[in-house]
């Protein structure tokens, strides 16, 4: 895992891109301030750039670090949560803009997997992580499943849990509002 890491870091500092094992299912990532690597992974996906992706974090602690403001139920939501969920925040900063979705909001998960975690300690800046599929294709459940195409894009595949099969499911997601207002996009 530690050669992994190692490599994955190099590739993520040159504004390259990765696929990698996640808290949920495998994904393709990059760092989450390069607007350059950003635009490239909606192209690997032929995605548009108006719709937004989510970011990994590895420590509650940085969310203020890239939100306008977090609302205080964040805080509440994440403690009692007993499964991978990704939330949706208003007043995104310091991020690629292209990463954002049109009102200014970004999606941010706070990872727990063994690997995107130590990576993301190490690199020191969120990571995009979004599912290792063509746009408008299924998401792929375990590493046999992404396409040759998605693995051949990318310029570092990590072999760490390559031979895991436990099927992943994605998370849930919920979009928080200013006030604190609750919606839930996927349970």
């Amino acid at each position: 895992m530690q050669d992994d890491i190692k490599q994955a870091l190099e590739v993520l500092q040159k504004g390259g891109v990765i696929l990698y094992p996640t808290d949920t299912i495998w994904g393709i990532g990059c760092d989450a301030t390069n607007e350059e690597a950003v635009k490239r992974v909606y192209e690997i996906k032929k995605r548009a750039d108006s719709k937004s992706m989510l970011v990994l974090m590895e420590n509650i602690n940085l969310l203020e670090r890239y939100m306008d403001e977090v609302p205080e139920i964040a805080y509440s939501l994440i403690e009692v949560t007993d499964k991978p969920m990704t939330i949706i925040y208003p007043g995104a900063k310091n991020l690629a803009k292209n990463l954002l979705a049109e009102d200014g909001s970004v999606g941010i998960r706070l990872t727990d997997e063994k690997f995107s975690r130590a990576l993301i300690q190490r690199f020191r800046k969120p990571i995009v992580s979004t599912s290792a599929n063509i746009s408008g294709e299924a998401s792929p459940a375990c590493f046999a499943e992404i396409s040759d195409d998605i693995k051949r894009s990318v310029d570092y595949v990590v072999a760490y849990r390559q031979d895991d099969t436990t099927a992943a499911k994605p998370s849930s997601i919920i979009k928080l509002g200013v006030g604190g207002e609750i919606k839930v996009i996927r349970e």
